[in-house]
C-alpha cells in the first residue's frame, strides 16, 4: 500500500516496471508558484504516432500486494478505512471527497483514477522520446500524491486530455494549477505556448504558495 508521500520527500523510489532506481538519482525542485509556471520550457506538442496502451501499458501492482494502481490510490485517499474484497485486492466501499468539486463519494465505482498531466499531453509534451520504463513509472506514479487523483467520473471525462488552457475544474483551481505544474516539473514534461500563457496567467492570480517536487 502506497501513503500520501510528499512532493517535497527526498528519498523517493521509483519504480520502473518493478525495477528500483536509487533515489540518489532524483533532485528536488523548489520555487514559488509564478517562478516555477514561468521555468516550464516551451515546445510545440507533438503528438503523433500516440497509442496509450502500447506505449504507457495500464495499472500496475508493482509492490506485488494484488492490489494495482488504482486500488492503492483509492486506499491512500479514502478519508476513513476503507472496505475491501474478500481477496484484499480491491476496494469495494470508502470515503473519498474529491478535490474539483468537493464532493463525497462512497462507491469507488462513481470516482475514476486521474492522471492530473492526461496521458496524451504527457505524450506530446516529452513522452515520445522517453523509455517505455518510463512510460510505464509515469502511468503508475505513486510517488508524488499530485499524480494520480480520485476525481467524479463526470469530470474526469469531461477533462479527457484537454490542458488548464482549455479546460478547469469548477472548484479549488489554484490547486489544480500548482498540482500540474508540480506534475509536469516532476517528470521533465514541457508546456506548448497557449499552455504556459494560461498556466503564468492562473499562477499570477493564486495566492503566493511554495512548490516542492521531486524530480524523476
Amino acid at each position: 500500500m502506497w501513503g500520501k508521500i510528499s512532493g517535497a520527500a527526498v528519498a523517493v523510489v521509483l519504480l520502473l516496471s518493478g525495477t528500483a532506481v536509487p533515489a540518489e538519482a532524483a533532485s528536488v525542485y523548489k520555487a514559488s508558484l509564478r517562478t516555477a509556471a514561468r521555468s516550464l520550457p516551451v515546445a510545440a506538442e507533438v503528438n503523433w504516432g500516440y497509442d496509450r496502451t502500447k506505449y504507457f501499458g495500464s495499472w500496475k501492482d508493482t509492490n506485488r500486494d494484488c492490489q494495482n494502481t488504482r486500488h492503492e490510490v483509492l486506499i491512500a485517499e479514502s478519508r476513513v478505512s476503507p472496505r475491501l474484497s474478500s481477496t484484499r485486492c480491491t476496494v469495494t466501499r470508502g470515503k473519498w471527497v474529491t478535490s474539483w468539486d468537493n464532493r463525497t463519494h462512497y462507491d469507488p465505482r462513481a470516482v475514476q483514477i486521474d492522471h492530473m498531466v492526461p496521458v496524451h499531453e504527457a505524450w506530446g509534451s516529452g513522452a515520445r522520446s522517453w523509455s517505455q520504463a518510463r512510460r510505464i513509472a509515469f502511468y503508475n506514479d505513486l510517488g508524488d500524491a499530485r499524480s494520480l487523483n480520485a476525481q467524479t467520473s463526470a469530470l474526469n471525462s469531461s477533462k479527457q486530455a484537454k490542458g488548464p488552457e482549455d479546460w478547469m475544474p469548477p472548484a479549488n483551481r489554484c490547486r489544480y494549477i500548482a498540482e500540474w505544474i508540480a506534475v509536469k516539473i516532476r517528470w521533465g514534461l514541457k508546456a506548448d505556448s497557449r499552455e504556459k500563457a494560461a498556466l503564468v496567467r492562473w499562477a499570477d492570480s493564486c495566492p503566493a504558495m511554495i512548490l516542492t517536487v521531486t524530480r524523476v
